[in-house]
């Protein structure tokens, strides 16, 4: 089906990188020393690289959901109904979140009519993408219904949904003040004790707003004399409760997170026209409601602050996850930032941890003020007048009389109006990104906190890429170690939404193409204690046979895992999986190549021949060690014996794969080719046994011919210069014919055939005398093609037949074997011949690495 796109195509790579222009590195170096680093730590501390990488071919217990609809963007899961409610483009589907892929879901049709999209095609929008339904908002009203809205070919509706039938409504209600006329717009909405708090950019050409609606008193964010929000696209927002257990009467809070063009930084190396974009987090009460008389159907409450994550200094926020352990207090907020456009050749992404706290003492600290005089934004010095403005209603202004917003006196709402910035920036805890990832885009972040057999919490993090990738890694302490990246879309896509299920133990990931569920934890793939205690993953523990989930074990005593360090609790070496020994036989002076694939991305292959551990050079430079093998050049007798490759990795050493390597001297070679009769002369050579008399005696017979071929070709010279000229194709009566026999001598047909006998040399007769005009032989009867030789034995190999399936991984070279290209001949001159220059060039045909990837040098 078209939805089920999740299924189809191919792409593994990650986007290339572009070039950078010098200018770029000056600016960067320019911003860095004028505004200051102030992380403590290197980019290479913080980067971090996933310890295994698994394809998309590779997964396992992943469900998938499509339908005739499209961009599968908005979900709403209730994890305790079971039920996972998607929003898609023109449809709403509920689908059982158990098993996604089960075919028992109920399905609403809601797109968009003919008449409206026609008139969103008179406004010039693409009928491809803009003119549709796009279903922004899905949120639970009450115990019955859920209230949606939709982009509806840029006319939003809302309207309230029967969980129980969901069938589309006859009633629908205007969505202007509620949901985006443009899909592509940065939207967030949630409905909050019957009230509806969405933030956007509402009607066409509008202002960025963040408003209340349904059934308290709409109120929106003001406009004039400065605007509150300056080109704001919106990503996420959080309710905090903290009103309970206040001490302070406090009130509850919406907190909105959203990248807006920065009016603060009016002087710089960019453009005044284009301002660079950087993150914020605003708040607002809950109960706000409004001034009376200045400020109203405006937020009393409204504030904002610069929320910042050093990446070098301008970040674009891209989504937002919060946690928080049963209270309040405890709340922190898990973003993910890339560099704003400013920074567009480079592609960086950035995750930052944020605790209440901090965004609390931002916002209580010192406002900015603009000044008309300079044109720039300034901390401000002056009054502040009473109650704080911006703050919620809490019992100190109950007791001075101030019961709502509504009674704040006149001089605290024009402050608001005029000071909605704060000065201090919200800093990221520890004062550093938790990581930053190079060429990688993250789209979207989702968090599960899950408590180790140590005792401690891990928050285990799902991060969604930018082309259908999710990285899993755990915090530990201030690093993030990322366990694994999946590939989980055959198409390369963004990943749209993450949800996590406590109940299902599953993440269900939102795309254009469909929904997939994935399992939280795979703790079946690590196949031996090494493997599972190098994984660091807290939902997984080594019960002394295999690797288990602790979800699913009431009795842990047994159980080994260690998160903080990831290298303790396998003092067994019988736990590890047993590698099979393997044979390889080969010839003196040949390559071979023992393959050693790292399931880990961060383990280090370590050989040992015979005991011994080899060493990166050799000195004769004969071993070569790659990422998944060892090269072994020029073999030689003394280089047989056991190789074990081990993987080394934080600590830790497990056998990979144990090869016997054989090597054979060159004289057992024709024990395995096919064996041809020798004449009486080359015979007794054999049985005097000294190779030297061969030689010589090829070396004689090539230089008598080569000899007698001088002396032809100069009286053939001499003859024709003494006639004048040259007579082609024309019969000499005094000449001499060449006979010359190509590599193949064997079944030449006609005379050729019948002559082999009286000339035992067979490749090249020279005939002296007339030479006669002949039909070749040839043209009428057809080749016989020699018997091909018997086939080596199957341990008659070096495993370069697998070279170019691992040519990219050995240490970053690659190379080319040439091989003599050789056919049988009759001759035995010319077999011995042949096989000695074989062997010369066998010996001369080594690789050589090259510094290029995936390029050779012949």
């Amino acid at each position: 089906m078209k939805g089920l796109g999740c299924l189809m195509g191919s792409s593994l790579g990650y986007p290339g990188r572009m070039i950078r222009p010098v200018t770029f590195y000056l600016v960067v170096f320019f911003m860095v020393s004028s505004m200051g680093y102030p992380s403590r730590r290197s980019a290479m501390d913080l980067d971090a690289t996933p310890r295994m990488t698994i394809a998309y071919n590779d997964l396992s217990s992943v469900r998938c959901f499509g339908s005739h609809a499209q961009n599968y963007t908005t979900l709403l899961l209730e994890d305790e109904k079971g039920i996972l409610y998607v929003g898609a483009r023109g449809a709403i589907f509920s689908l059982n979140a158990t098993n996604i892929a089960d075919g028992f879901h109920q399905t609403m049709d809601w797109k968009a009519s003919p008449e409206k999209r026609a008139e969103c095609l008179k406004k010039g929008k693409n009928n491809k993408t803009e003119c549709y339904n796009h279903v922004r908002l899905l949120q639970r009203l009450n115990a019955t219904h859920l209230y949606a809205c939709g982009t509806y070919a840029f006319h939003p509706l809302c309207t309230y949904i029967d969980t129980n039938k969901l069938m589309p409504p006859s009633v629908f209600e205007e969505g202007k003040e509620k949901c985006p006329y443009d899909p592509s717009r940065g939207y967030t909405g949630l409905i909050v004790d019957g009230s509806l708090y969405t933030a956007t950019r509402y009607e066409f050409r509008s202002q960025p707003d963040i408003r209340r609606s349904l059934y308290q008193r709409i109120l929106k964010t003001e406009e004039s004399p400065l605007h509150w929000l300056n080109d704001a696209e919106f990503v996420a927002s959080v309710l905090v409760r903290e009103s309970m257990s206040s001490l302070v009467g406090d009130d509850d809070k919406i907190y909105y997170f959203f990248t807006e063009r920065a009016g603060e930084e009016s002087t710089s190396i960019f453009d005044k026209n284009q301002l660079p974009r950087v993150a914020r987090v605003a708040r607002v009460c809950k109960n706000d409601l409004g001034g009376k008389k200045i400020l109203q159907r405006k937020w009393t409450s409204f504030m904002k602050a610069r929320l910042a994550c050093y990446i070098p200094y301008y970040e674009v926020l891209k989504d937002v996850y919060s946690l928080d352990g049963g209270n309040w207090h405890s709340t922190v907020f898990y973003a993910t930032f890339t560099l704003s456009a400013q920074w567009r050749s480079m592609e960086v992404s950035a995750i930052c941890r944020y605790n209440i706290s901090e965004v609390q003492a931002a916002f209580e600290g010192t406002y900015m003020e603009y000044q008309d005089s300079s044109r720039k934004w300034s901390q401000y010095n002056g009054e502040i007048p009473e109650p704080r403005p911006g703050s919620c209603i809490t019992d100190r202004a109950r007791k001075s009389g101030y019961n709502s917003s509504q009674d704040l006196p006149n001089s605290v709402l024009d402050f608001i109006k005029l000071h909605p910035l704060m000065y201090e920036e919200v800093k990221p805890a520890d004062g550093d990104p938790l990581l930053v990832k190079k060429n990688i885009i993250y789209t979207q972040i989702a968090i599960d906190r899950v408590r180790a057999l140590d005792g401690q919490e891990y928050d285990v993090l799902f991060l969604g890429t930018g082309n259908g990738w999710i990285h899993k890694a755990v915090i530990v302490g201030s690093t993030v170690h990322i366990i694994e990246e999946l590939q989980v879309f055959r198409v390369a896509q963004p990943v749209e939404n993450l949800i996590i299920s406590k109940q299902q133990k599953s993440l269900y990931v939102g795309s254009q193409s469909g929904v997939l569920q994935l399992p939280l934890a795979t703790c079946e793939r690590y196949i031996s204690c090494f493997d599972c205690i190098l994984a660091r993953d807290p939902y997984c523990g080594w019960d002394g046979v295999s690797c288990r989930e602790l979800a699913g074990i009431l009795d842990r005593t047994l159980l080994s895992q260690d998160v903080l360090h990831g290298n303790m609790g396998c003092w067994n070496d019988s736990t590890q999986a047993t590698s099979t020994q393997k044979n390889r036989t080969v010839l003196r002076g040949d390559d071979v190549l023992l393959p050693c694939e790292q399931a880990s991305n961060l383990a280090q292959a370590t050989w040992l021949v015979n005991g011994t551990e080899v060493l990166a050079e050799d000195g004769q430079g004969r071993f070569h060690l790659g990422v998944d093998g060892l090269l072994v050049t020029d073999t030689q007798l003394e280089f047989s014996g056991e190789y074990q490759c081990y993987a080394k990795e934080n600590g830790l050493q497990a056998l990979v794969a144990t090869y016997a390597l054989t090597v054979l001297p060159e004289q057992l070679v024709p024990q395995f080719l096919p064996t041809v009769p020798q004449p009486s002369w080359h015979a007794a050579s054999y049985a005097y046994g000294d190779m030297k008399f061969i030689y010589i005696a090829v070396i004689t017979v090539l230089g008598g011919l080569c000899l007698v071929l001088s002396v032809v070709l100069l009286y053939v010279s001499c003859l024709q210069k003494r006639r004048g000229k040259y007579s082609l194709g024309v019969p000499q009566t005094s000449s001499v014919e060449l006979q010359t026999v190509s590599s193949n001598c064997i079944g030449k047909g006609g005379q050729e055939d019948e002559d082999l006998d009286t000339y035992p040399d067979g490749c090249l007769q020279i005939i002296p005398g007339e030479a006669t005009t002949v039909t070749s032989p040839l043209k009428e009867v057809p080749p016989v093609p020699p018997p091909p030789p018997p086939p080596l034995p199957a341990e008659f190999t070096n495993g370069i037949s697998t070279l170019p399936n691992m040519l990219r991984k050995m240490n970053g070279n690659s190379y080319m074997l040439l091989r003599q290209n050789e056919e049988p001949c009759t001759s035995p001159l010319y077999n011995s011949f042949t096989e000695e220059l074989s062997k010369i060039l066998e010996k001369r045909k080594h690789t050589q690495l090259v510094e290029k990837l995936d390029e050779s040098s012949v």
